[in-house]
């Protein structure tokens, strides 16, 4: 069971999992921004419009990174 849960996660969650990992070998401040990102999503009724306004602001973020020449 427990290795079932474990593919699960990894198949639905894998590119957080990554992103997690390479912040988080770099800069541990925001390896806990994340973080905390992740369980106000969980905690917060309608933490479901909370992802959906951080994953617009990153990506919006790094559009601006990708064409301003700042990255």
């Amino acid at each position: 069971m427990g290795l079932r849960h474990g593919a699960y996660c990894l198949g639905c969650c894998w590119l957080l999992m990554m992103l997690l990992f390479a912040v988080g070998v770099m800069n541990l401040g925001w390896i806990a921004v994340l973080s905390v990102l992740v369980l106000a999503e969980k905690i917060i009724p309608k933490g479901f419009w909370l992802a959906k306004a951080a994953g617009f602001l990153l990506m919006v973020w790094g559009g601006w990174l990708a064409f301003s020449g700042k990255a």
